[in-house]
């Protein structure tokens, strides 16, 4: 009721850390932009994590493990076109990976939002990275 509410992103890690109840993991900075926030994650998010249980270091596979975090917490995938986000993941230069270029990218085309991530190398490069 006259508030706003920042829309943010989560990375994988994020991901992870919230469906296994590792809520403990995160910064107390981590915890209020999630409490304020209706969040997001990137598509690339999906694939690390489905390629994560495939590997078999998750137990759960992406499908469940996003219907439990939109059920827990309201997390949806973006719906951005492929297209936009590439465009702004040609702006992502300090990075190979494709996984961080793809989800930072995400979180810029989408008006520079803030993305909730532990990985020190985002948070060094992208200054709207949230830890």
């Amino acid at each position: 009721m006259g508030t706003t509410t920042v829309v943010s992103y989560i990375d994988t890690n994020i991901a992870i850390f919230l469906h296994s109840g590792d809520v403990g993991r995160l910064t107390q900075r981590a915890v209020s932009q999630l409490d304020r926030s209706d969040l997001l994650a990137s598509a690339m998010v999906m694939l690390e994590l489905e390629m994560l249980y495939e590997k078999g270091v998750l137990r759960y596979a992406a499908a469940q493990i996003l219907s439990d975090l939109n059920q827990q917490i309201g997390l949806a995938v973006c719906q951005f076109p492929m297209a936009l986000v590439m465009g702004s993941a040609l702006r992502v230069k300090w990075t190979r990976d494709p996984g961080d270029r793809i989800i930072v990218a995400n979180a810029m085309a989408n008006n520079e939002a803030p993305l909730i991530t532990s990985d020190r190398r985002i948070h060094a490069e992208y200054p709207n990275a949230i830890w």
